[in-house]
């Protein structure tokens, strides 16, 4: 009987070691677009820029001063912003206490701010008020991209301004709110 008790414990010893060196070996993948040259975009002079410009699967887009993707809401309409409240948790609004800066490959004359509804200034680009995704958890992250959510769909930003519509990296697309 012995034999069988001494079984029974050595499996699930033996089953959990398995699982954690499985667990420890995919932690060590990279999982990220190694090819994408994420990060924090700089000024002319080297500070950190409030807006930049990124190279990632979508192709250029527009990223904030830590590198992540910023996000257009077709709901917006002009530089005044429909998203507040539970949509702004989701999606915070990419905000600016002075005049925002501009990094490399972002065009100056389309960047400006507007008011939100609740108080602060919120970055507009191309006359469209830019956004993050919480989904995003590191630089070079589209989880955001193509998803609908409170009420219209949400696109990456072109250096030009336009909406970036190619298929993000993540599964976003399928989420709504």
């Amino acid at each position: 009987m012995s034999t069988k008790i001494k079984r029974a414990f050595t499996f699930p010893a033996g089953g959990a070691l398995l699982l954690l060196a499985a667990l420890a070996v995919a932690g060590c993948g990279g999982g990220g677009n190694s090819n994408a040259s994420s990060g924090a975009p700089k000024t002319a002079s080297g500070a950190a820029a409030t807006v930049g410009v990124s190279n990632e699967g979508l192709g250029n887009i527009l990223v904030n001063s830590k590198g992540r993707t910023l996000y257009l809401f077709t709901r917006d309409s002009g530089t005044m912003s429909e998203c507040s409240g539970a949509c702004a948790v989701n999606w915070p609004p990419l905000r600016a206490s002075g005049k925002p800066t501009i990094g490399s490959g972002a065009d100056a004359s389309l960047i400006s701010t507007t008011s939100r509804s609740g108080g602060g200034k919120q970055v507009t680009y191309n006359g469209h008020p830019l956004y993050n995704y919480v989904g995003d958890q590191k630089a070079g992250d589209t989880n955001g991209q193509g998803i609908s959510a409170f009420g219209a769909k949400w696109y990456a930003v072109s250096p030009a301004g336009s909406t970036v519509t190619a298929k993000g990296s993540g599964s976003g697309g399928g989420y709504t709110y």
